[in-house]
């Protein structure tokens, strides 16, 4: 997996982009591809915000052609990384899960198409 990391607003330092990338490796366990690419921003959301600071985490990931985009904001860092993580698993697991329920369901077919091309059926 190649990550390009950006900011925006912030400057991002080795403590939080090592952070990241151990987030990020729960993904590589999921998808198994080597040419999967994510693009990540990191920055804060504004600079007038009443109470504290707003941070925005966004990753933008694409492999065999399906494109996987989740933003996420949060009091910290930190929490955005996680909460863009574990949306980005949630959103990756269920295309998983379609793909397998959809191959599931078009082998039943076939299955129920063949049962009726035999018309003589032993009865005994």
């Amino acid at each position: 997996m190649k990550i390009n990391t950006k900011a925006k607003n912030i400057t991002i330092s080795a403590e939080t982009s090592d952070y990241l990338i151990k987030k990020l490796a729960t993904l590589d366990k999921i998808v198994n591809d080597d040419e999967m690419l994510c693009e990540v921003e990191l920055g804060r959301e504004s600079m007038h915000h009443a109470n504290g600071d707003v941070f925005r985490a966004e990753i933008n990931c694409s492999s065999k052609g399906k494109n996987y985009f989740t933003v996420a904001t949060e009091q910290s860092l930190h929490g955005a990384i996680d909460i863009m993580k574990d949306e980005l698993l949630r959103e990756i697991k269920s295309y998983k899960s379609r793909q397998k329920t959809l191959l599931r369901r078009g082998g039943a077919k076939i299955k129920n198409i063949l049962k009726g091309l035999y018309p003589f059926k032993k009865s005994r």
